[in-house]
């Protein structure tokens, strides 16, 4: 048995790796390459696992299944793992703040991630945290939203042939404390980057999926709410689509960007490659199995971002400098 490396606050990050999509019951191959890049941190941005069910003995032996898998042990036995959820881990397919089983379920996810239960988490409702690495001059703020325990029902599309759902243009996505939580956590902060990881996709808007932009006010208000605060160095990763892709959004009142890295899966894509619109995108879209890397390059006076996107071997499939 091997035992998960403990998280330390302390540590210097400079590359991170992430990713989404993992089905407990398909092939791990994919752990033994993103070892070999020596990341410092492991990032789960959400379907850690499969488990479409109401049923939480069902849940936990499926979340056994993938904590027991050998090559994820392995892994987990060299680097730290911190995450959220996303709609299969959380609850069922799309699922929203109507999932009857949300706390239940969030104690499972909790106990799969080793959270530590001194942490603030426990004691509120969701998923959300943040957590801060490294020393002055060197901190990186992770933000880990939860976009499932709060998030209003998607508005679906009678009409067959069409979009998948209408917008729902009053609904919301993080719910009242969240965004009091977000809002406080971006304000005058000392880190140097923030990283923000959403399980959906935010500032692609014309795909026919689950995406921030189905509540086109809350995505708003979240674009709002960055160009605001000002964080530095802020960027968004996100899963969720099987597919992954660099976007980049100019903001409406000043010369800034912000970037968003797409990593999924982990064990499942797209079986084809099809042509998606993303007036936002930078590169390509890749339909291959993939993870993401972030490295952060300290030697100016600024902290240096570059995202990757990786092959089930290490291969490179594309790498962004996010200026």
């Amino acid at each position: 048995m091997f035992k998960p490396m403990k998280l330390s606050l302390d540590k210097q990050l400079t590359r991170i790796a992430f990713g989404s999509c993992n089905n407990q019951k398909k092939e791990q191959s994919i752990w033994a390459p993103i070892a070999a890049d020596r990341p410092d941190l492991w990032i789960w941005t959400g379907d850690i696992i499969y488990a479409d069910t109401e049923d939480m003995r069902l849940k936990a032996d499926e979340y056994h299944v993938q904590k027991l898998n050998e090559a994820y042990q392995r892994f987990t036995a060299q680097v730290p793992v911190i995450g959220t959820w996303d709609d299969h881990d959380y609850g069922d397919n799309d699922a929203c703040k109507t999932y009857p089983k949300k706390e239940q379920s969030k104690q499972l996810l909790l106990s799969f991630l080793d959270v530590d239960e001194s942490r603030p988490v426990y004691k509120r409702d969701g998923a959300y945290q943040a957590y801060t690495f490294g020393p002055e001059g060197r901190k990186v703020k992770i933000i880990l939203l939860d976009t499932r325990y709060f998030r209003d029902e998607l508005e679906k599309n009678p009409e067959e042939g069409g979009r998948r759902y209408l917008p729902n243009r009053t609904g919301d996505v993080l719910g009242f404390d969240q965004w009091k939580w977000l809002e406080r956590q971006l304000t005058d902060s000392s880190a140097d980057v923030h990283i923000i990881i959403s399980s959906i996709q935010l500032i692609p808007k014309e795909h026919n999926y689950e995406m921030w932009g189905n509540f086109p006010s809350a995505r708003r208000k979240f674009l709002k709410l960055i160009e605001k605060t000002n964080p530095s160095s802020p960027l968004l990763i996100s899963g969720d689509r099987h597919i992954a892709e660099i976007s980049q959004i100019n903001f409406e009142d000043s010369d800034a960007s912000l970037y968003e890295v797409t990593s999924s899966g982990l064990t499942h894509t797209w079986s084809t490659l099809k042509e998606e619109p993303n007036q936002y995108r930078v590169g390509d879209l890749i339909a291959k199995l993939n993870y993401g890397i972030l490295q952060i390059d300290w030697s100016g006076e600024k902290p240096k971002l570059t995202a990757e996107i990786k092959g089930v071997e290490g291969t490179l499939l594309q790498q962004c400098q996010l200026e």
